[in-house]
């Protein structure tokens, strides 16, 4: 099925009738043609999350009810236009989400009357899964592993033991629930799973980049560490390298299906000597017979970890500064637009010759010619 479906163009004019700009921004978004949420619904629902007039409860229960469609395309466009809202709105947005007792509730979801609804069924279950776990996450530390500020100086490097080895477990969860949508190349088939296997992808660089600053933090702090904590700290290190090899199978993918390869960022893990002196120090703590690592041993073993790990963290840094210069060059573009559009006005507004039947659109609509998602 291409196009618009005769159900999309009703239920838009039954928007536009009611007056509902969101709704009818919603239903443009997940329409019933098998492509990605075009670019200007997803901006303007974008700028909608931004004007403070704008009720986002009704804009995010809109985007449930059209999960509630008997077609995977329109369910799939939904929750791939909740995730760029969470990824790219206000932060209001994924924080109301996040207020929620329950959000997508799509285990059962199948779509048994459509080409590809098998399949795709089991994709829009995954990624529900994972947004609803990306939604449980903000709730349970108020911030998006994704946007937190990362560096030498940032969140994970800086969190203090007890609240670290708090925070890295729900981290592991989110991640885990991105790499189980577990697509292969050969399932890429079609513009919806396609656009969100897009955002996946990026939210797996970035919650993986400030996974793995936690882990570095875990690691300089480790052999200061009480039992217990020394514990808990070796069960996530030892789950850490376990998700790096899944996420490097995911990033497999991704390159396979056509992302630059300038874009992936190189995953180094630690020399498993560090795994050695970590199990090694828990189990001195234990009062068990253990082999003798010198300091100056443990201490080039942790330096060497740390430098592989921290050469990793430049990679992802790589990535975020490529997407903040396309995210720039975007902006500037759209600004060019308005300015060619105020000059437009204003060259119109000095032609007294023109006559009002020739003016069927105001400067207002003349703006909205570029930002209106309906055009």
């Amino acid at each position: 099925m291409s196009g618009q479906s005769i159900t999309d163009r009703i239920a838009a004019a039954q928007h536009s009738m009611t007056g509902s700009a969101i709704s009818k921004a919603v239903c443009k978004a997940t329409t019933h043609e098998i492509s990605g949420p075009k670019k200007k619904h997803l901006d303007y629902l974008i700028h909608c999350t931004n004007e403070m007039n704008v009720s986002v409860p009704q804009l995010a229960d809109t985007l449930f009810e059209r999960t509630a469609n008997s077609s995977w395309v329109v369910v799939f466009k939904a929750l791939i236009t909740t995730h760029h809202l969470m990824m790219y709105g206000n932060e209001r947005f994924i924080q109301y989400l996040a207020s929620r007792n329950t959000l997508f509730n799509l285990n059962n979801f199948l779509d048994k009357g459509a080409l590809q609804g098998y399949d795709m069924s089991t994709f829009i279950r995954r990624y529900s899964r994972y947004l609803n776990e990306k939604a449980l996450s903000y709730r349970l530390v108020a911030v998006d592993f994704t946007k937190m500020k990362r560096g030498i100086d940032g969140v994970m490097r800086t969190m203090n033991t007890e609240k670290l080895i708090k925070t890295l477990p729900i981290i592991q969860n989110q991640l885990d629930a991105l790499l189980d949508f577990q697509a292969n190349p050969n399932e890429l088939t079609n513009g919806v799973i396609n656009a969100a296997f897009m955002l996946l992808f990026k939210d797996s660089i970035r919650l993986f980049a400030a996974y793995n600053e936690g882990v570095i933090n875990l690691l300089e702090k480790y052999f200061d560490m009480k039992k217990n904590q020394c514990k808990d700290a070796l069960d996530i290190y030892k789950k850490f390298l376990y998700r790096m090899t899944k996420l490097s199978e995911f990033l497999k993918v991704a390159e396979q299906v056509g992302i630059d390869q300038g874009d992936i960022p190189d995953l180094t893990q630690a020399p498993s000597s560090l795994l050695e002196a970590l199990e090694q120090h828990l189990a001195s703590l234990e009062g068990k017979k253990t082999k003798d690592f010198s300091a100056d041993t443990r201490a080039n073993t942790l330096s060497s970890a740390v430098s592989s790990l921290s050469n990793t963290g430049m990679s992802f840094s790589r990535m975020d500064e490529k997407e903040k210069q396309q995210a720039l060059e975007e902006e500037q573009a759209r600004l060019q637009a308005l300015k060619q559009d105020q000059r437009l006005k204003e060259i119109g507004m000095q032609t007294p010759s023109a006559s009002p039947t020739m003016q069927p659109m105001s400067s207002a609509n003349n703006h909205n010619s570029s930002m209106d998602p309906f055009c």
